[in-house]
């Protein structure tokens, strides 16, 4: 009886340690696939004045998931409004859109290219993080 005992209670506990090895190692395979992607994220901004906003071009090779709604959360944060946009993110990531500054939010004045080039630049950083 006790050898059956001990070997239930021995069992249990190597199970329990299978179960942390697992979990260690789906963690290690997350944070590669994270920093994969980091390193695998090249991208392309291009942003040209226009005479009342923007002509916004953002490309990457890859898309990642919710790429699209973190650059259009920077373009909410400078007071942007999208006035066309075409958009494909199907294997690679491709965003062009114009769009015109809502002074009546009192974000988009003053702003210049490179203040909204840094702002999708900073969005997307904050994504991969």
């Amino acid at each position: 009886m006790l050898n059956k005992t001990s070997i239930v209670v021995d069992a249990t506990e190597y199970i329990e340690e299978l179960k942390q090895k697992v979990e260690s190692l789906n963690q290690e395979i997350g944070t590669s696939e994270m920093s994969t992607v980091q390193n695998s994220l090249p991208v392309q901004v291009t942003v040209e004045a226009l005479e009342k906003g923007f002509l916004i071009n953002v490309y990457s090779e890859k898309n990642s998931p919710n790429l699209l709604v973190s650059i259009l959360e920077a373009f909410e944060k400078l007071g942007l409004e999208v006035l066309d946009a075409r958009v494909s993110c199907t294997d690679s990531f491709q965003l062009e859109a114009m769009f015109e500054g809502d002074n009546s939010k009192g974000h988009a004045e003053g702003l210049d290219a490179q203040v909204v080039e840094q702002a999708v630049l900073q969005a997307i950083n904050n994504l991969q993080e």
